[in-house]
């Protein structure tokens, strides 16, 4: 009896029609030792926006980094063999990909969208919180690493490309352009996985991201990697992917993990703030969420130089509304450690009080 195939789906955010707004799923330089483009480039993108000039940088965008794009597939189980998309990352043969693309599976190949046949690889390491991963095929010879260019100069409304290996269509391209920046998102727990998670500085994108993407690239028409395409938007009420809403991870953020992940096979910088509580949603009488309970306070951290003690419920951060866990976790994520964050709360004795506490920095696992 012969394997089947499964795509590795984009992570799923899920939103509600009436609600009409997500409710699901840096920093410094890293040790990149290849020199980036950060998107200046040497391909020139047309200053005249005409169709002809338009279709000539999308050509050229793709022509050079197609060759960088991968097919991922994987053993997930004695039947069933997974894929998903990743990136030539360097010449040692590298290939950066997510998390949930690799999470519980084993004996590796990648496939260049360009064909030829498949190359074992290995895993180096993977990063749930970030939803990155490093594989390192065996044999590296002839692959063609691409250019991760500067995020932090995206702009919303500028054209993008996503490429990668949609349904198991090698090497697909779809177009759309910047639709936000610096989105925090909340996915549920993976397959695999602990628990969901929240991340912060993604880009939001109207490129279609469809099963077997993940992993892929978000490109700009200078033929430079902005993005991995992590995420699509799923309708809770038609369970239908929701049209133009998909996300990536920043290629900054991206670099950022991938080096220490090569380095040391985990993140040991999260660059991630944190409170410094363990916490959890706590209810009112009418079993409505009602604000996020403090377990515990981390000795050394902000919340107990804040007086904020066990006992005491956290029901907004910065002004913005914290009545879940997962609503502060998103808070959180969309903030840099060192920020001086204005939190209300009700004391252990339900008094409320406003207190200012210097986030720390979460650390690695």
């Amino acid at each position: 009896m012969g394997k089947c195939f499964v795509m590795r789906e984009a992570r799923t955010v899920i939103i509600t029609l009436l609600a009409a707004s997500v409710v699901f799923a840096g920093g410094g330089p890293g040790t990149d030792p290849r020199p980036s483009g950060k998107r200046a480039g040497t391909v020139a993108v047309p200053a005249a926006r005409t169709p002809t000039a338009l279709e000539a940088s999308y050509s050229q965008s793709i022509a050079r980094v197609l060759p960088s794009i991968v097919q991922i597939s994987s053993e997930v189980g004695p039947l069933a063999v997974a894929e998903g998309s990743g990136i030539v990352y360097d010449k040692s043969g590298h290939i950066v990909t997510n998390d949930h693309v690799v999470r519980g599976a084993k004996n590796f190949e990648i496939t260049l969208a360009t064909g030829g046949t498949p190359r074992t690889a290995r895993l180096v390491g993977s990063d749930e919180a970030s939803d990155l991963a490093v594989l390192k095929v065996v044999d590296p010879a002839g692959l063609v690493p691409t250019d991760f260019g500067d995020s932090s100069e995206l702009s919303i409304g500028e054209f993008v490309l996503a490429m990668g290996n949609p349904l198991g269509l090698s090497g697909s391209v779809t177009d759309g352009i910047v639709s936000g920046l610096d989105r925090s998102v909340s996915f549920p727990a993976e397959p695999g996985a602990a628990a969901g998670s929240t991340i912060g500085g993604l880009i939001q994108t109207s490129a279609p991201i469809q099963e077997g993407n993940s992993g892929g690239a978000l490109i700009d028409l200078a033929g430079e990697v902005v993005g991995i395409l992590i995420a699509n938007v799923v309708n809770t009420e038609t369970g239908a992917t929701v049209p133009g809403i998909g996300f990536a991870i920043p290629s900054n953020t991206a670099t950022r993990v991938v080096s220490q992940l090569i380095k040391n096979g985990k993140v040991t910088d999260t660059e991630r703030a944190t409170l410094g509580v363990a916490v959890q949603t706590v209810v009112s009488r009418r079993g409505r969420p009602a604000g996020v309970g403090v377990l515990r306070a981390a000795e050394g951290t902000g919340a107990p130089q804040a007086a904020i003690k066990p006992g005491s419920v956290i029901v907004s951060v910065d002004g913005t509304p914290t009545l879940t866990a997962q609503a502060l976790a998103k808070v959180l994520a969309a903030r840099k450690p060192g920020h001086r964050a204005k939190v209300k709360l009700r004391r252990p004795d339900g008094s409320p009080a406003t207190t200012t506490v210097t986030l720390g920095k979460l650390p690695a696992d």
